[in-house]
């Protein structure tokens, strides 16, 4: 996933606003600012693509292929097609569509659950900068667990500095990522790799085709795939333009098509090219990008442009990272207003109209979880099972998403919708079994931590799972009180613009 986008559900798309009818809904369509099919694909592909995960898949070589295939044909494509609809027909994002489809309190579940799979996909974002950033300083850092601590809690603090201050020039990092971050890093990493191979070098991962599925060694050999759907995560938020498309029914699938293509050719060849170079055994699941770039700097002779690179690399990671602070915050921030579902501490703004207190108490949290990195004996592990919690509770967003995407369908079928998908039952029931399996698998350890005990990594990841996408919620829905709701205050523009 990355974060170049602020979620739809933060704020009310003024190319969606409906009025009661049909009728209605055509007029603000015909008057929406247009765009084309293939302005919507670069934007899909710019908030879902990123180099990040490339060192995870980099492990199993060319296996790397079917294993980010897969979950695009039964993942990425069903959530693009089905967020199409839901947006095409309800404003407000998942929080909208699953308490109209299921209710207000699965509704309350989702916007969450978007809201708290950041708390731990900041820690395991900020730990791919921390070895990044290394590679300026001292390579050797990369695997040093203080260090990693150290600069996940400076990085996230100043983050919330600067968001609680409002400053408007984080949009504009941000929207640089893709380019700055993601196509050039990406497309100089290949390009190097190609060139290595095509001067006779072998590929220190095998190439062939019997290398194409990766070895049985039971479900632990396919855990990997679990992460796959965290990177594909983010097709949903841009589904709220389907409106400003000229042709929604024919040019939205294109759209998604081409930017499904997009995004598989930004994740595989980066993975590949990365296999190539570094060995499977000595690949770090943080630092993974930087230790291909430096193999590849130091055999051609242009070990200067290592931390060119790191930079690079870095700054659009925090730029993300800044957008994604006050995004699903600010989206949790408005439902939590309207229905009284965050106690008042938690709805509190500051001078500049941002919810510091969530900021804060979040950061509490991170740098809790921090601390791990400094705990556990290896950083790559410590990095993928924050990954996995992360992809866990997110995917219950999905899970609720694909049914109330159903239920719509069947007690609402003549609702207004500007796009409607293909097969919708069977695409949601894909999407909906798929997710399942994924979260089934993701308590599976991987086959990395054959030596670390496997209660131990079920008991964290099924507790930040529990903790996350059931308790905490749980307890907000059944203590909620009616002077909790703050309905006069939520159209402010500070409050949640």
């Amino acid at each position: 996933m990355s974060s170049m986008d602020v979620p739809s559900d933060s704020r009310e798309s003024p190319t969606t606003t409906r009025r009661a009818g049909p009728a209605g809904v055509r007029a603000v369509v015909a008057n929406a600012p247009k765009m084309s099919w293939l302005t919507l694909a670069l934007m899909t592909t710019s908030s879902v693509a990123s180099l990040r995960s490339a060192p995870t898949m980099a492990v199993y070589g060319l296996a790397a292929v079917f294993l980010y295939v897969l979950p695009a044909i039964v993942f990425l494509l069903p959530t693009a097609l089905v967020s199409a609809e839901l947006a095409s027909g309800w404003d407000g994002g998942v929080y909208r569509w699953v308490s109209e489809g299921l209710s207000k309190p699965l509704g309350f579940l989702a916007v969450w659950c978007q809201f708290a799979m950041t708390i731990f996909y900041y820690p395991s974002l900020l730990a791919y900068v921390a070895s990044t950033i290394a590679y300026v300083i001292n390579p050797n850092l990369a695997s040093n667990g203080p260090y990693t601590a150290i600069v996940i809690m400076v990085l996230y603090w100043s983050g919330v500095w600067v968001s609680s201050r409002g400053t408007g020039a984080v949009a504009g990092l941000s929207s640089w990522g893709l380019v700055i971050g993601t196509l050039v890093p990406g497309t100089l990493l290949v390009v190097l790799g190609m060139v290595f191979l095509g001067q006779g070098n072998p590929s220190a991962a095998p190439m062939t085709a019997s290398n194409l599925l990766p070895q049985w060694t039971g479900l632990a050999s396919l855990v990997l795939i679990v992460n796959n759907f965290l990177s594909y995560s983010g097709m949903e938020m841009n589904a709220v333009h389907v409106s400003s498309l000229r042709n929604p029914a024919r040019e939205f699938p294109r759209s998604m098509f081409t930017a499904s293509g997009l995004v598989l050719l930004i994740f595989i060849l980066p993975a590949l090219a990365i296999s190539w170079v570094v060995p499977s055994s000595q690949l770090s699941l943080t630092a993974g990008v930087m230790q291909a770039f430096d193999s590849f700097f130091q055999y051609f002779h242009i070990g200067w442009l290592t931390p060119v690179i790191a930079v690079a690399l870095v700054t659009a990671s925090l730029g993300g990272m800044l957008t994604w602070l006050a995004g699903p915050s600010k989206g949790l921030l408005l439902i939590s207003r309207q229905e009284g579902y965050l106690p008042p501490f938690l709805q509190r703004l500051n001078k500049h109209g941002i919810q510091q207190n969530i900021l804060v108490t979040q950061g509490v949290v991170t740098t809790v979880i921090a601390l791990a990195y400094a705990l556990l004996p290896n950083v790559s592990s410590a990095y993928w099972i924050f990954s996995v919690i992360t992809t866990q509770v997110y995917l219950i967003v999905y899970l609720l998403m694909f049914l109330a995407a159903i239920r719509l369908r069947r007690t609402q079928p003549d609702h207004p919708r500007g796009y409607r998908a293909p097969a919708l039952v069977l695409t949601c029931v894909t999407g909906f079994v798929a997710s399942a399996a994924a979260m089934a698998i993701g308590f599976v350890p991987s086959s990395q931590f054959g030596n670390g005990s496997v209660w131990v990594y079920i008991a964290i990841v099924g507790g930040g799972l529990l903790l996350l996408g059931g308790i905490i919620p749980y307890l907000f829905l059944r203590l909620r009180k009616p002077s909790w709701r703050m309905p006069e205050e939520s159209g402010t523009e500070g409050a949640v613009a």
